[in-house]
Formats: structure tokens, sequence, C-alpha cells
């Protein structure tokens, strides 16, 4: 990583707040330990809070299904080359129902068009639904500016909130993977990315 991970634990001399912050991020990641991620978010421990509380919030206080929330995760990582949110996220897409050919769709599809997909249900083995979730997110992440027929697709499967939570899911993730690229974060830029297998 460009700069060092923040130590795993609190500093001896820290203050009761930033004890505080660690313990948050600890419990949120339990059983797990810290991850690179939060070493190096921790170098501003209100940062890394903060941080925590809005991925919490869309990770684990939205309606989505896990499915479309990691299908859409992963095709941020791809369109940003973020190897590292790639690699944590590609299993759990999998876990969430994704397929292992619909995962490859997601890996080497070129961007798309904003607007209509044009793709039928279940090529490349993914729904319309979920064309329409990787046009949505391909123009977020290029385009930025949202066309109204890319919206509308997006509007004819999700209700109002839902797709909150999926604009909020995009948008979020592209930050995670801006910051994981600029600085290296688990020292993952330029890995290979692929389908994992599957758990049996």
């Amino acid at each position: 990583m460009r700069v060092p991970y923040a130590p795993s634990s609190p500093p001896a001399d820290a203050s009761q707040n930033v004890q505080d912050i660690y313990h948050r991020i600890a419990a949120r990641r339990a059983p797990r330990p810290l991850i690179p991620l939060d070493l190096a978010l921790l170098h501003n421990p209100s940062i890394a809070d903060g941080w925590n509380t809005l991925l919490g919030a869309i990770r684990t206080k939205n309606s989505l299904p896990q499915r479309v929330t990691e299908l859409a995760v992963c095709r941020v990582a791809v369109l940003n080359s973020a190897s590292y949110e790639w690699h944590s996220h590609s299993p759990l897409a999998l876990a969430g129902g994704v397929s292992a050919e619909g995962l490859q769709t997601v890996l080497s599809t070129p961007r798309l068009a904003q607007g209509k997909s044009g793709k039928s249900e279940g090529e490349g083995g993914l729904s319309e639904k979920e064309w329409a979730v990787l046009v949505y997110v391909d123009a977020m992440t290029r385009d930025v500016n949202v066309e109204d027929a890319t919206f509308e697709e997006v509007r004819k499967w999700f209700s109002e909130t839902e797709s909150v939570e999926l604009t909020a899911t995009v948008a979020g993730y592209n930050c995670v993977s801006r910051f994981l690229v600029a600085l290296n974060v688990g020292e993952c830029n330029g890995q290979e990315m692929k389908v994992p297998e599957q758990k049996k």
C-alpha cells in the first residue's frame, strides 16, 4: 500500500472516542478481524467511523436482495479495475445467487450503452432486471449523468425505495473502489479478476 496501515487495535494512548470507533468497526466485521480497508481508513478514525456507518447501512440496512447488491458492486469493481473489490465481492455474489456464467458476463461485457440493454431474459446468465442493473451501473460509473431512458428501465423493476438503495450502493462502492485503487489497499492493483470457484 502507498501508506503504512494503521494499527489493528487502538494505540495505548488512544482517546476513549478512538477506542469506541475501533470497537464499532470491529463489531461490524466480527467474527473477521479488521480488513486492510479499515486499517487504511483508520489513519483518520473519524473518517473511518463515518465510512463504517455509511457502508454498513448500504450493506445491511437496505431491502435489495444480496444478488442485486453484489451484482452492482462487482460491476463497479470491473469498470474501475478494483481487483480488491472484485476479490472481496465476487464470492458474495455467487453466494447470493448470481451464477458463474452471470459473473463471467459481469466481468467480460464491454461498457454498455445507456437505455434498454437489448438483452433477453437469461442471456449471459442474467435476467432482464439484472441487465438493467448493469446498464445503470455503467451509466453512473462512467457517464455520471444518467439518461431518463436508463432510469426508466430501473424504475420498471424497482420501487422508489429500491431505486434509491441501488443508487446509493453504486455510488458508495464507486467511492470504495476509488479509495482502494488510489492507495493500492491490499496490494491488489493489477491482479487478474476471475470468477471464483463455487463452494460446494
